[in-house]
């Protein structure tokens, strides 16, 4: 695994996000809840820049007249056709068997989030 380096740690605030180039491949990085994710901008559907759809809530599982809004900051909506995405697993919320491609990162301080930080700076693992 080859490592890029792509941002501060402090670029990312919680709620935010950034786009960067690690190699050849577009990626967007993500603070969910204080954990960094990393996406590749591809969407599974159509192959639309993802990363750059809108984060926000959802409509949750009601009654009948009855609206519920959820998942505030965890959900990733496709700009081209409204997809929706959990970002805290990159899964489409219809369909799991539709999810986003993952990009693994390492973090030396918090080994359970694949997240690698070195004085402040995320560094993306991406083969070769």
């Amino acid at each position: 695994m080859k490592r890029h380096p792509v941002a501060k740690a402090s670029d990312i605030p919680p709620g935010g996000r950034k786009i960067v180039r690690a190699g050849a491949a577009e990626v967007g990085l993500f603070n969910v809840g204080g954990e960094i994710r990393a996406y590749r901008n591809v969407c599974p559907h159509a192959g639309a820049p993802v990363c750059s759809g809108r984060v926000s809530g959802t409509s949750m599982p009601s009654r009948v007249y009855e609206y519920i809004y959820g998942m505030e900051g965890c959900i990733l909506r496709c700009p081209w056709h409204g997809w929706e995405f959990d970002l805290r697993t990159g899964e489409h919320l219809v369909d799991p068997q539709n999810r986003l491609k993952a990009v693994p990162v390492e973090n030396e301080a918090l080994e359970r989030i694949p997240l690698e930080q070195s004085d402040g700076t995320v560094y993306v693992l991406l083969p070769g």
